[in-house]
Order: structure tokens, then C-alpha cells, then sequence
């Protein structure tokens, strides 16, 4: 892809944007969010984490946090392209500034590092500017990829790949997951290490501070328990027979989506469903039905403690499945959709007897009818998905022994 061709892109993509403001929600709060351009402190000395969207940031938060305590003379600086990421962590405690990336372009990117004047920039998993990444190579600003993950069809490995592979040319260094992605990189020249994943590190810290969610103990009230995280539609459907069926067992759903017409209407489809924020401010008990929906954002990762058995969403849609990993640190079987083929912790899992998928309903009450009855099986596949998690632990510390061995930042 040359320049040309990239500007286009960045044209037609604002453009459009612009246009689906007018009724989308989430393109509206993209175009107010970048209505004025970051006001951000001058003269400190400033780390800056670059995140595609809320999923990225809690995969980077435990090198944010490592930074933090290792580097506490540093401000940090937190950037969002989405408003599912900028949304809800505008007010995180442990960033100085959070702001929305302006849309790639030459004057936006120099403005914006002039403005930070980073001593070292670390994006997260993905998501590559041209004009700031470029910009950063200029002025000799180390920039670091964390959890980077490669595949063939990705368009640095396209005859078109050019301009991608400059881009990548820009970090200092790339810590991936995987030793495919490694492999694949010095394909095209670029050098790689294999650090792993942050998000282990993530969801084993979340797990060993997992407080209690309020009233939850007391709508499960002893009974056996399903927490279904992340839902779409297309999961939904596949779960609501079985949650008519069975009285006997509580669901806990967490949909993907929670503005208001969505829950609504996944409301209508469970009868005997009750809103979190209903039982938190007291207008229905525990009693009034054995179906949870929560609708807010950001308590999911704790629920997953109480389930027998707990469903990832995603898995019925084009990209797939979300992070499984927030249930299996739980030590908890976990079931999904049939896309889930490009995460190699799924792949692992199911390989291994810890996560299954199914495609049907049928197939998903059979399963579920198994694993509820039998239990030395449930607990034999949570405990290799709580392994598999615990094994992999430790990419934080491999980034930041880099960190400290080539001198990036000064105590």
C-alpha cells in the first residue's frame, strides 16, 4: 500500500465516521471526543501507552502499573482510538492524562509528541499510524510493541505490505506472544522476542484481588451457577432454552452491548430476568427470578469467580470469541462458539479438555446438562484452564527487564 492510498483510507474513514455519527452512538462519541486537541502538561518527563480500545488497555495495564511503581517520577500519559476504551477509563486513577489518539495525520502527530514529549511510547497488541509512528522514529523516541501477535494474512506479508512494513520498522522492539509470530516477523527482517502475553499477568492479578460483587451470594443463594460474559445476540439465542428448562440452575448474563435498548430487549427474551441495577437499588429481590442480567460495565471479570460453569460470547460472530481468560483464571470450564480458531488459548484449551465449543443449542444443553451433573469432570476441566493460565504468567517482567537492561527510563 503506498502513501497515497493510505491517506485515502484515512480520508474515507473520517468521512464515514463523520457521517455515522449522525445516528450510531459510539461514532458519535469518536467525533466529539476528538472536537479539541489534547491539552496536555509540558516539561515532565512522560511515558505514553497507546491503546486501540478497553480490551488492549487491560492487556497492558500490568506493564502500566509495573512502570508506575517501578518509574513513579514518570507521569503517564494514556491514549484511546475507541470510545469502548476512552469511555470507561477516562477517569483511571493510575494515568495522568487519558485522551482520545487523533486521527492519524503529519500535523496531528507532530503536535500531539511535541505536546507529550515522551521519554518512551508503548503500544499494545496492535494497531499501527503511519505519521505518528514515523514521526517517533524521527525524533528518536523508543517505541515498544507488547503482546504483538502476527499472522500470514496480516498486510505486512502481502506484496502490498510496504508502507505496513515501515511502520513496523519504527519500534525499537516488538515483544510478541508467540513463536510463530516471531518466526513470521524475520520473514520480512524484523526482529522479535517472545515475552508472551500480558494478559495472563492481567487476569491473575484481577483473580488474586477479586473482591465480592455485591448481592451476587445472595441471588445465587447455593445454587448451581452459569456466568455468561460478553454475550451477542447470537449467543443469547443459543442460551435461552436452556435457561427456561432449567429453574433450577441461576445465570448470571453479561451482554457485550449494555446501552439501554440492547438490554431491554435481551431482557424480553428471559422472562424471568432481573437488572443488576434493579437489585442494587432495592426495586426487586433475589427471589423475583433466576436470571441476572448485569448491566453495567466493567464488574464482569469478577463474576466469573462464582460459576460452576461459565459461556465466552463472541464465538457465533465474524471476530470471534472475547477473553476466555478472565473465566479460566477461575479455574473454571469454559464453553464458546465456533469461532475461535485464531486464539491460541482457546485452541489449547479445547485441545486440552479445559474449554469446549459448541454450534447449536442442542449441543449446548448436552454439554452443559454433562458438566452440571457431573462434577469431578467439571472440576477436572477448570482446573486446566486455571493451569494453563498460572503456566503462562511473566510477560510483564521480561518487558520490563528490557526496559531496565537497555536503560529506556532513568529512576
Amino acid at each position: 500500500m503506498s502513501l497515497l492510498f493510505y491517506n485515502l483510507f484515512l480520508f474515507l474513514f473520517s468521512a464515514g465516521i463523520r457521517v455515522a455519527a449522525l445516528w450510531n452512538r459510539k461514532a458519535n462519541l469518536w467525533v466529539r471526543g476528538r472536537m479539541h486537541f489534547p491539552l496536555l502538561p509540558l516539561n515532565e518527563k512522560v511515558i505514553w501507552m497507546h491503546c486501540a480500545s478497553l480490551g488492549e488497555f487491560e492487556q497492558g495495564r500490568p506493564v502500566l502499573e509495573a512502570i508506575r511503581e517501578q518509574y513513579p517520577s514518570y507521569k503517564i500519559v494514556l491514549s484511546f482510538f475507541s470510545p469502548s476504551g476512552y469511555e470507561t477509563r477516562k477517569n483511571f486513577p493510575g494515568a495522568d492524562s487519558v485522551i482520545y489518539l487523533p486521527m492519524d495525520s503529519s500535523m496531528h502527530a507532530k503536535r500531539l509528541i511535541t505536546a507529550i514529549n515522551p521519554s518512551l511510547v508503548i503500544w499494545v497488541k496492535y494497531e499501527y499510524w503511519y505519521y505518528y509512528l514515523t514521526e517517533l522514529k524521527k525524533r528518536n523516541i523508543p517505541v515498544l510493541l507488547i503482546s504483538g501477535i502476527f499472522r500470514e494474512s496480516q498486510p505486512f506479508f502481502r506484496w502490498y505490505g510496504g508502507i505496513w512494513k515501515q511502520m513496523l520498522k519504527c519500534f525499537r522492539h516488538l515483544f510478541v506472544q508467540n513463536e510463530a509470530s516471531k518466526v513470521l516477523l524475520r520473514t520480512i527482517e524484523i526482529e522479535a522476542s517472545v515475552a508472551g502475553d500480558t494478559r495472563f499477568d492481567r487476569v491473575i492479578a484481577i483473580s488474586e484481588k477479586s473482591e465480592p460483587v455485591e448481592f451476587i451470594r445472595g441471588f445465587i443463594d447455593g445454587k448451581p451457577v452459569l456466568v455468561a460474559g460478553s454475550t451477542w445476540e447470537d449467543d443469547e439465542v443459543e442460551l435461552i432454552h436452556y435457561v427456561k428448562a432449567h429453574p433450577e440452575i441461576k445465570f448470571i448474563i453479561a451482554p457485550h452491548e449494555t446501552d439501554r435498548n440492547n438490554i431491554e430487549d435481551v431482557k424480553k427474551e428471559f422472562a424471568n430476568s432481573i437488572l443488576y441495577s434493579s437489585l442494587f437499588a432495592g426495586v426487586k429481590t433475589a427471589a423475583d427470578g433466576n436470571v441476572l442480567l448485569i448491566d453495567n460495565i466493567g464488574m464482569l471479570s469478577r463474576l466469573y469467580q462464582y460459576a460452576d460453569v461459565t459461556y465466552v460470547g463472541g464465538g457465533f460472530g465474524r471476530d470471534g470469541i472475547h477473553n476466555i481468560l478472565e473465566a479460566a483464571v477461575y479455574s473454571k470450564p469454559v464453553i464458546f462458539g465456533p469461532v475461535y480458531e485464531k486464539f491460541a488459548e482457546a485452541r489449547y484449551l479445547v485441545e486440552s479438555g479445559g474449554a469446549f465449543s459448541v454450534e447449536s443449542a442442542l449441543e449446548l444443553e448436552a454439554l452443559l446438562n454433562d458438566l452440571f451433573k457431573n462434577h469431578d469432570e467439571c472440576k477436572l476441566a477448570g482446573k486446566i484452564c486455571g493451569d494453563y493460565v498460572y503456566n503462562n504468567k511473566g510477560a510483564t517482567k521480561k518487558i520490563m527487564d528490557y526496559v531496565t537492561e537497555k536503560r529506556l527510563l532513568t529512576s
